[in-house]
């Protein structure tokens, strides 16, 4: 796992051990930055379900202004401190130690790009969708990605923008609708 583009390019990610976190392959990750690169510039980005952090450092790193990395694993917010560290992207980066609901329920930031890759077949993209539109978390001409198992259906108030499928991974792209 390594960062693709930008000032930390070709630096190597710290991973967890185990299996109780998927990351992000660095093939569907290129396939999502290629989808969303021009949205980065400047941004405020949210990583839910950081796990290494892989999503948000790959933001912090193509230019985004600053990027909220969101986890409630001891050991994965351990991962994602070192690879900010290891990156030098630290003084962009928030790391906020907590669930999804709680943190989504009591933000009032809004952000421009937000990176949902949740444990699969969970329903967790709906249930973080639902509290994004009903608090208006998402800025006008945001872009929210979801990262999904293939088959999984994602129900939201959202405008499907594009899905995209990379074997038994799917990107599905939301904005405001």
């Amino acid at each position: 796992m390594r960062v693709i583009s930008g000032s930390a390019r070709g630096t190597k990610l710290f991973s967890l051990e185990g299996n109780h976190t998927r990351p992000t392959t660095d093939r569907v990750k290129e396939a999502m930055y290629s989808i969303i690169n021009f949205y980065i510039s400047g941004s405020v980005v949210l990583d839910l379900f950081s796990g290494s952090g892989a999503l948000g450092i790959e933001a912090l790193s193509r230019g985004a202004k600053e990027c909220y990395f969101v986890e409630n694993d001891k050991s994965a917010m351990s991962v994602v401190n070192k690879n900010i560290e290891k990156t030098h992207l630290t003084e962009n980066a928030r790391v906020i130690f907590s669930d999804y609901k709680t943190f989504l329920e009591n933000t009032n930031v809004q952000f421009d790009v937000i990176l949902l890759d949740p444990p699969y077949n969970k329903f967790m993209c709906d249930q973080a969708l639902k509290i994004i539109l009903d608090k208006n978390l998402l800025s006008n001409g945001g872009i929210i990605v979801c990262e999904t198992e293939a088959e999984e259906a994602i129900n939201t108030g959202f405008a499907l923008k594009k899905e995209y499928k990379y074997g038994k991974t799917k990107l599905s792209l939301f904005v405001k609708g």
